[in-house]
């Protein structure tokens, strides 16, 4: 080999050893959403589609799910490093499995209020919680509104309630049909549902759990205890491309949709626009919400919801609040300054 051949390789194989390397520093993170991918998704393909993910140096996998249950036991199984999740979800799995050693952990609060309701049609003569009494509700099984209902039911006095369970699909389709009088679900899940199904917003009796005495906090962000571990600068690079994408996701919700438009072709982009646009003006950018700081939780809202969890889903054993939330991986209160003035 002569001398400019051999220069030549060793360039060659040092811009190769530089590319090795700068690909070995990416992390590779599989993330499992809670539900389809819906409006609410672009919160999560909003940055990874604008870059903000692989900007951090991190390879992001985005998976839609099937509940929030199912989330928390694939993150604990191992088989995603991370997911969104209902909180009342993720502490009775750690309830109910004390000497899990894979129990994910909260990492940030994205909906500071349950966006859980009772929804009836108005013909059926319900109007307040009290009016549930004696009545039938229907809801999957693993409904986050459903299982959290007696917490609905006990400050509100609620009783003799019978249930009915059904697959998703059918939730809003059998209230319509009169099969069952009332049904709990996300106010922007359900409620959209019924309306594509025939029935009219005004139509609809919403009775939204924050309005009712119960102060759960909704989804958050979880991370698998070996992530954390083996590499907290990932969460942390993770939360902080998340958040500057929310803030965008909030400032132009129409523009984020066709971001869950390319992963899914066949939605509706006006319905997944209302959607998300419902679930950022309820859940997320509440006032709540404005009050703790975005991404943060209330210590004793948070001891109250871990008491209440444990009585309502009667887990094997007390909710340890201080078990479930880890806020040391949070962006700087600056970087968490996205939620804007209410809208009028």
């Amino acid at each position: 080999m002569n001398k400019r051949a051999f220069l030549h390789s060793a360039v060659a194989l040092a811009a190769l050893t530089a590319f090795g390397s700068a690909q070995a520093q990416t992390t590779p993170i599989k993330f499992q959403l809670d539900w389809r991918f819906e409006g609410p998704a672009a919160l999560f393909l909003t940055p990874a589609a604008k870059g903000y993910f692989k900007d951090a140096k991190l390879d992001v996998t985005i998976d839609a799910g099937n509940g929030s249950g199912g989330t928390v036991t694939r993150v604990a199984s191992g088989a995603y490093d991370m997911g969104f999740a209902d909180l009342a979800a993720l502490m009775e799995f750690h309830a109910n499995n004390p000497d899990a050693p894979t129990k994910p952990v909260a990492v940030m609060m994205v909906y500071n209020d349950t966006p859980a309701s009772v929804m009836a049609l108005k013909k059926s003569g319900i109007k307040t919680p009290a009016d549930l009494s004696g009545k039938k509700l229907g809801a999957p099984v693993f409904d986050a509104g459903r299982r959290a209902f007696p917490i609905f039911a006990k400050a509100n006095n609620v009783t003799n309630v019978q249930w009915v369970a059904m697959d998703p699909p059918l939730r809003e389709t059998m209230l319509v049909r009169g099969d069952v009088d009332a049904i709990t679900g996300f106010t922007f899940t359900s409620l959209l549902n019924l309306e594509a199904r025939g029935a009219k917003a005004e139509d609809v009796v919403v009775l939204p759990y924050p309005n009712y005495g119960v102060k759960l906090y909704g989804n958050v962000i979880i991370a698998s205890p070996k992530m954390i571990r083996e590499n907290p600068a990932a969460v942390r690079a993770f939360l902080a491309a998340f958040t500057k994408g929310m803030k965008d996701v909030i400032a132009k919700p129409a523009e984020a949709i066709q971001d869950v438009k390319a992963r899914d072709g066949i939605i509706n982009v006006a319905l997944e626009t209302r959607r998300l646009q419902l679930a950022i003006d309820t859940v997320i950018n509440s006032p709540n919400a404005r009050a703790e700081g975005f991404g943060q939780v209330n210590g004793p809202r948070l001891s109250l919801m871990a008491s209440q969890v444990s009585d309502a889903f009667n887990t094997k054993t007390r909710v340890n609040p201080a078990a479930v939330w880890n806020a040391s991986f949070l962006p700087s209160a600056a970087a968490l300054n996205v939620l804007p003035a209410p809208r009028k």
